[in-house]
């Protein structure tokens, strides 16, 4: 079992940077793969990045080459680093946590057993 909490989120204007943070308790986290997603009002929840536990990682094509998933097992910590925020990257982000049995990162939220309650990200123009 593992505990999720984010945090990070708030206001930001498109173009800035902004980092959120997922703190894990309970059972070692270096054992799970982790996925960040994000839900936006009337959309469904979207995959975003994801780092397994072998410290493979894949990232949505909305992303790509703006975000960047890390983690920091001894911490219990995972990051998504968001840079140059679009408007279309307002959500709740989440992040989750699942068993880290496989190399490929995964992009299927079903994968994940554990969730965080989520943090809001609001970008202005």
């Amino acid at each position: 079992q593992v505990q999720l909490v984010e945090s990070g989120g708030g206001l930001v204007q498109a173009g800035d940077s902004l980092r959120l943070s997922c703190e894990a308790s309970g059972s070692t986290f270096s054992l799970y793969a982790v996925g960040w997603f994000r839900q936006a009002p009337g959309k469904e929840r979207e995959f975003v990045a994801a780092d397994s536990a072998s410290r493979n990682t894949l990232y949505a094509d909305s992303v790509k080459g703006r975000f960047t998933i890390s983690r920091e097992n001894a911490d219990k910590i995972a990051y998504l680093h968001m840079k140059n925020v679009k408007p279309e990257d307002a959500a709740v982000y989440f992040c989750a946590a699942g068993p880290g049995i496989r190399m490929t990162p995964q992009r299927d939220h079903t994968f994940y057993h554990f969730w965080g309650q989520g943090t809001q990200v609001t970008v202005s123009t």
